[in-house]
């Protein structure tokens, strides 16, 4: 369903299918493949009932009190399976921007860390996790206007940094 969105829309796409990966360790040890690999979070502030998919590196290990003073949210959790399912269409373990087609009330903020908009391509999941789509930054923009959403880069804070 993704890849034809993704055809249907001119955006260029490489496909690998690989064993079920769950973490970004488990990532690493597929094959390689270009574009960066990617760390999807998808969060909910209870108070607010507000929903952002953030975006970074694999090797960013967020710090999100931080991010939750960041995002001027009052309280921050991982989105329930329900909610994942609701909003982006996927299952835990499979999250991934693509899954922001399912999102058509646009209730979901998209934000990227920094580093992660400036790469050239990204790795994502097609909506499971058994298999890889590379995308280009070009594509990924495209995706973005094409389901209706904007992204803001921010620097998303690193609990190692500090």
């Amino acid at each position: 369903m993704i890849e034809e969105f993704l055809q249907k829309h001119g955006i260029a796409f490489q496909r690998f299918d690989h064993p079920a990966v769950f973490t970004c360790e488990e990532a690493a040890k597929l094959p390689a493949m270009q574009g960066s690999s990617t760390k999807n979070l998808f969060l909910y502030d209870s108070r607010t009932e507000a929903y952002a998919l953030v975006v970074v590196g694999c090797e960013k290990h967020v710090d999100l009190k931080e991010l939750k003073m960041l995002l001027g949210w009052s309280k921050i959790s991982f989105a329930s399976p329900e909610r994942l399912q609701k909003f982006l269409g996927v299952e835990p373990g499979s999250v991934t921007i693509l899954g922001l087609v399912h999102d058509s009330d646009h209730r979901v903020a998209v934000y990227f860390d920094t580093a992660i908009a400036e790469a050239a391509a990204l790795q994502c999941h097609p909506l499971v996790n058994t298999a890889t789509l590379v995308i280009d930054r070009e594509g990924i923009l495209r995706f973005l206007k094409a389901t209706g959403h904007t992204c803001t880069a921010i620097a998303v804070p690193d609990r190692t940094a500090m």
